[in-house]
């Protein structure tokens, strides 16, 4: 399974067009997902006090576009998805925000 974290409003959004597609899709070519035990780390990183996020629950094999490992700068494989994300293929969306101090902790997965 794959995992990326959404701004609510783009997930809602997503779900009127049928693909989901953010700015790193046209800045960068590509949309950064995580595995289960990267997430935190995403988060943390990259979206510390945020809320109003959603944290998407990618299948893989439902995908229209290709997923490509590739390393995130730190030595650890990252899947990027070269084009958008299909709503299909997300199995699953649920809310994803910070505890009180603004800090992420990992999700229960255990269903995904």
């Amino acid at each position: 399974m794959l995992l990326h974290i959404a701004h609510g409003d783009e997930w809602l959004r997503a779900q009127e067009d049928g693909l989901y597609q953010t700015g790193s899709l046209q800045e960068q070519g590509y949309i950064h997902c995580s595995y289960s035990h990267q997430v935190v780390e995403v988060a943390n990183s990259v979206y510390r006090g945020q809320r109003g996020l959603v944290l998407l629950h990618v299948d893989p094999d439902r995908l229209d576009s290709r997923v490509v490992e590739e390393d995130g700068g730190n030595g650890e494989l990252y899947p990027h998805v070269y084009g958008p994300i299909n709503v299909e293929s997300v199995v699953k969306a649920e809310r994803f925000d910070p505890g009180e101090d603004g800090s992420f902790t990992q999700p229960d997965l255990n269903d995904s």
